[in-house]
C-alpha cells in the first residue's frame, strides 16, 4: 500500500530538499509515494544471488576462501635452564662489578664531608 509523503521544509536538511519541499507544497511538482511492502519484497529477492540458491554457491565460497599455500603445524618446543650451585661461574661478574666501585667516583672523606657542610651553611 503506497503511502503518501508530506515534505517539511524547515526540516529539509540541503537547498534542495527545501526547494522540493517548496515544489510539492505549491504544487509545482507531484507528491512521491512509496510502497514500503513492495521495497521490502524487493528487497528480499535481492539479499541472495542467483548462485547461492543452488549447490554451486557453497562448492564457489569455498574455493573462494580456501588458502593458496600449504601451512605447517607448529612445532611445540620446551626450553630448560640447567640448574647450578658452581661459585666459579659468577666470579667474573663479581670482578667487574667489585671493579666498579672505584671507577667513576671520588672518595669522600671526612674533610670534604666538613667542607660540604661548611658551605651549606647561610651566610652571617
Amino acid at each position: 500500500m503506497p503511502e503518501e509523503i508530506k515534505p517539511n521544509e524547515s526540516q529539509a536538511p540541503t537547498h534542495d530538499a527545501q526547494l522540493a519541499a517548496q515544489n510539492i507544497a505549491s504544487g509545482e511538482e507531484k507528491t512521491p509515494s512509496v510502497d514500503m511492502e513492495a521495497d521490502y519484497q524487493a528487497a528480499q529477492r535481492l539479499s541472495v544471488s542467483e548462485i547461492d540458491r543452488t549447490g554451486e554457491g557453497a562448492k564457489a565460497a569455498q574455493d573462494a576462501t580456501a588458502p593458496k599455500q600449504e601451512v605447517s603445524e607448529p612445532q611445540q618446543t620446551t626450553t630448560q635452564a640447567k640448574p647450578t650451585g658452581d661459585p666459579s661461574d659468577y666470579i667474573d661478574l663479581a670482578n667487574e662489578v667489585g671493579g666498579s666501585r672505584n671507577q667513576g667516583g671520588t672518595n669522600v672523606t671526612d674533610d670534604l664531608v666538613e667542607k660540604a657542610k661548611e658551605k651549606g651553611q647561610p651566610k652571617k
